[in-house]
């Protein structure tokens, strides 16, 4: 019997890493906004991972990997836990907190990524420190795409489970089973 909950997850995580591929403001990508919502409403750990790592992996093939991917994923994951910790206590306050702290994990993880292995900073503490001043400014975009994403994908999802009994039942559980 098909799951219409796990389905719709599993939709609205590859449609908003689908919005990847259009055009848009740099840094202004739903990215850690995927992975909060994975965690928040995935019952089973390992598709809350899984199914936001896969979607990003598809958009990736399309964008292009650097060295940088790593610590782009790592934060990902990172703020997939940020996700289970939210889970079946999603409030207002709560999602807008954890979701600053997944852009200031992305920001701190992904720019220390840059830094090391990227050629653009020389690797001493000063090179460090310009890394992070140069992306201060993309950071606004980032923290403003993190903010609207999120409220997209957890007030979209409130909202669907308001009109359909089979949305609210609960974290999504896998198919085949609750591991």
């Amino acid at each position: 019997m098909l799951n219409v909950r796990l389905l719709t997850l599993v939709g609205i995580v590859l449609g908003a890493a689908a919005m990847r591929l259009i055009p848009h403001l740099p840094n202004f990508t739903p990215i850690m906004a995927i992975a909060l919502f994975g965690g928040a409403y995935f019952a089973n750990k390992k598709a809350a991972f899984a199914v936001p790592l896969a979607a990003m992996y598809l958009s990736d093939l399309f964008l292009g990997f650097d060295g940088s991917m790593p610590f782009v994923y790592g934060s990902f994951a990172l703020t997939v836990c940020l996700g289970l910790m939210i889970q079946g206590r999603c409030s207002p306050l709560r999602i807008g907190s954890f979701a600053l702290g997944g852009s200031v994990l992305f920001f701190i993880i992904t720019n220390f990524g840059v830094w090391l292995s990227g050629s653009l900073y020389p690797r001493t503490v000063e090179g460090l420190i310009a890394c992070y001043i140069a992306a201060i400014p993309f950071f606004g975009n980032t923290l403003l795409g993190d903010a609207m994403y999120t409220l997209v994908l957890f007030g979209g999802f409130a909202l669907a489970q308001r009109y359909s009994s089979a949305l609210r039942k609960g974290p999504a559980p896998v198919l085949g089973g609750n591991a």
